[in-house]
């Protein structure tokens, strides 16, 4: 298992990600300007401001060389994850159904929250079961999730936020959504910076944890 990470102009969150794939498997960086996936099993686009979050979130780093690449990939039935800033680019190339808005507070938040497991039957979370509550990270300011009324399957929520965690007013409660297919997901919350106990929870591990994991 080979994971590749992307890095654009405004990541920040690239190396936290790629060593939070390391205690998995074997993971590599991806420049934005290259098409060449290098053979990763699996493709985390992740959080930070890419280009500068110049026009929109995620609306620029959507058309950079690498991600026409990722897009493909994701299409021929490649797991993508992305995270934050990289659920938002996901949002934008259309991988994903929805957008991520401004937070109802207009306000930059960042604080632990707990996120509970809806759809434990992806790539993503088939570390877990139904109904477990992870305690994960949030830092953003466009964190609202918002997709048009009953254009959203229930099966393609795989994350909520628990009652009262909802840090940005995303509807539903919305924390974390899959693609039809189930090999694409976005997610606000930051699991990369939950894999050590030594940062206060290694939950966000188990979504790297579940990618790494060969299907029964």
């Amino acid at each position: 298992m080979k994971f590749g990470v992307v890095r654009f102009p405004g990541s920040c969150d690239e190396v936290d990600a790629l060593m939070a794939c390391r205690r998995f498997a074997d993971a590599d960086l991806l420049w934005h300007g290259d098409r060449d996936l290098s053979g990763v099993d699996a493709v985390v686009v992740p959080g930070g401001f890419s280009y500068g979050d110049y026009l929109r979130v995620g609306a620029i780093a959507r058309f950079s060389p690498l991600m026409e690449s990722v897009i493909e990939f994701a299409r021929d039935g490649g797991p993508v994850l992305g995270i934050c800033n990289g659920f938002q680019v996901l949002c934008e190339a259309g991988l994903l159904p929805g957008a991520l808005l401004p937070n109802d507070s207009l306000r930059f938040v960042c604080r632990q929250v707990d996120v509970i497991v809806e759809n434990p039957g992806t790539p993503f979370t088939r570390a877990c079961e139904e109904a477990d509550v992870l305690s994960i990270p949030v830092k953003h300011t466009t964190g609202r999730y918002y997709a048009p009324p009953g254009t959203l399957p229930d099966e393609q929520v795989v994350l909520r936020y628990a009652d009262g965690h909802n840090p940005n007013g995303s509807m539903d409660d919305v924390a974390g959504v899959c693609n039809e297919d189930g090999n694409v997901m976005g997610l606000m919350p930051h699991p990369e910076h939950a894999v050590d106990p030594l940062t206060g929870s290694a939950d966000g591990g188990r979504l790297f944890e579940s990618l790494a994991m060969v299907p029964a």
